[in-house]
């Protein structure tokens, strides 16, 4: 049974048995939710969990144990970030092999007020054929398989003393209490999709992994942490190449250096949105559809509103936009972005921001010049000179 068919009558009880958590969840939200915004020149922190360790030991392979393989990468990571990015500090929710709460390494990273938060684990299949990488956001889980995924993960919760109070009768391989993943909306979706789609990037390009994508499922650490998060699965250690890989030194050091390059990404994405950029950085836009309004046909700064972001394409129509017509498909570092409206004064181009920010909350203003996309300030400073 997935959480999708589940009765009203279960779905009624279960909300009811989990108001208490669901206030405090949202009063979180409140408190640091809007902390996560910072301006380029301050410092942004990152909690890097290793996931399992102590007496769990996580997924169990031939010879290698998923708490060792996630302990060293994450270790890696942050040490690739701390030395190849100014303005981060990292902080780990283990360092040894030690066992903690889901709900500690949660709290450690809200405590911290951390920015972003990445969750490091080892998958495991029943079959020693399936490979490759996944990165989770979270969410309901919309097929059996993610579902099993987040069960796996979550089984942790088995280990801890009181867990029953602890996470008011939440049972990790009970498909109905998933339901509870429904009952608020994660704000932080979008951001936490554009980390996770940068992730799998990484691992597909750079250091050639199968890409199984990224994907939504019900895993607790996510539900609790109030900053954009994400759970990646660094390969199957059920399958002996990937195993053989994840517990070597080169190939943890390839993961590791994935995951930082993805952050970096990240960050440059969101200094990009703060409008707050010491350095002039464009990005040549590779294709745009026909509603775009070319360098050609209007000449100089133009200004446009950047309404999401895929790794994959969208067709561009009304219906996948929330409606919107005026829609033109930037393709950026393999990242597929999405815009709507070309103004030629920035004033316009904010009233017409305000105007679609119930239908895309994220939106932000870029600069467009002889098909290039400029940070704002950028697009503002060139606008000035003309």
């Amino acid at each position: 049974m997935t959480p999708a068919i589940i009765n009203d009558k279960h779905h009624t009880n279960y909300i009811n048995r989990h108001k208490s958590l669901i206030s405090v969840l949202l009063a979180a939200v409140a408190l640091f939710g809007f902390m996560n915004l910072k301006a380029i020149d301050k410092t942004w922190t990152i909690v890097i969990d290793a996931g399992h360790g102590g007496k769990d030991p996580g997924a169990l392979g031939s010879f290698a144990k998923e708490k060792d393989i996630t302990l060293n990468i994450a270790l890696k990571t942050g040490d690739y970030i701390e030395k190849n990015i100014s303005n981060v500090k990292v902080l780990y929710t283990r360092k040894t092999d030690t066992f903690l709460d889901i709900k500690e390494r949660a709290e450690f990273a809200n405590r911290n007020k951390a920015d972003l938060f990445i969750s490091i684990h080892a998958n495991w299949a029943k079959y020693s054929s399936i490979r490759g990488t996944e990165t989770f956001v979270m969410g309901l889980a919309k097929d059996q398989e993610n579902l099993e995924v987040a069960m796996k993960e979550n089984e942790v919760i088995l280990l801890e003393d009181n867990y029953t109070t602890k996470y008011e009768g939440f049972d990790p391989k009970s498909p109905e209490s998933y339901i509870v993943f429904t009952l608020m909306q994660n704000i932080f979706l979008e951001q936490s999709t554009n980390l996770a789609s940068y992730i799998q990037q990484q691992y597909k390009d750079r250091i050639k992994r199968t890409d199984r994508g990224v994907k939504q499922a019900g895993f607790w650490v996510l539900f609790m942490t109030t900053m954009p998060s994400v759970l990646t699965e660094t390969g199957f250690i059920t399958n002996p190449d990937e195993e053989k890989f994840l517990s070597s030194s080169q190939g943890q050091d390839y993961i590791a250096s994935a995951i930082y390059r993805a952050c970096r990404n990240y960050i440059e994405e969101i200094n990009k949105k703060s409008g707050i950029s010491t350095a002039v950085r464009t990005d040549t836009i590779a294709t745009v559809d026909t509603l775009a309004i070319s360098a050609k046909e209007s000449p100089g700064i133009k200004f446009t509103v950047q309404i999401t972001t895929s790794v994959k394409p969208k067709e561009v129509k009304p219906e996948n936009f929330k409606g919107l017509s005026d829609v033109s498909e930037i393709l950026v570092n393999k990242i597929y972005k999405y815009t709507s409206g070309r103004f030629d004064e920035y004033s316009e181009a904010l009233a017409y921001r305000k105007k679609i920010l119930s239908l895309f909350p994220d939106a932000f203003i870029v600069g467009i010049k002889d098909n290039n996309i400029l940070p704002l300030q950028e697009a503002l400073k060139l606008k000035r000179n003309q």
